[in-house]
């Protein structure tokens, strides 16, 4: 499914969309290059979800975690990670990666590569690119 986005709104209106099939125990990997919308995409999801807390990209401190609500009022995390400055995927048993990935959280990873080489299997994917105009993206959800 292909969605093109002419506005930061449309992109977070098409994650709120996309939020409604995720659940806790989801992993979902958004790829794309810096400035595509990846982390206004998150911030979508986390309005569906109705996180409180700013959300922002943990591009300097890897991950952050935010607290969202499912549609029965329970409370579960959702991680943010930004995996653009590590080197290697053995960086990520460092940080306990596996600990964060588990049935009661969701957990959303930009540069998700590699995360997928850690975990040793391909994560469902968002792709996000430039569009025709300044400020179009293109967002391909496999």
């Amino acid at each position: 499914m292909i969605f093109r986005s002419k506005s930061t709104e449309e992109t977070m209106m098409i994650a709120k969309e996309l939020a409604e099939e995720l659940k806790p125990g989801s992993v979902l990997g958004l790829k794309g290059n810096l400035g595509t919308g990846k982390t206004q995409f998150v911030k979508g999801i986390c309005k569906y979800f109705d996180v409180k807390e700013v959300v922002n990209s943990p591009t300097f401190i890897l991950v952050n975690e935010y607290t969202g609500t499912d549609n029965e009022g329970k409370k579960f995390s959702i991680y943010h990670f930004d995996l653009y400055r590590l080197n290697s995927a053995a960086e990520l048993s460092v940080i306990g990666f596996d600990e964060y990935i588990n049935k009661n959280s969701i957990v959303l990873i930009e540069w998700p590569e590699l995360a997928e080489e850690y975990l040793g299997r391909e994560i469902e994917t968002v792709r996000f690119d430039y569009g025709d105009g300044d400020e179009e993206r293109v967002i391909e959800v496999n």
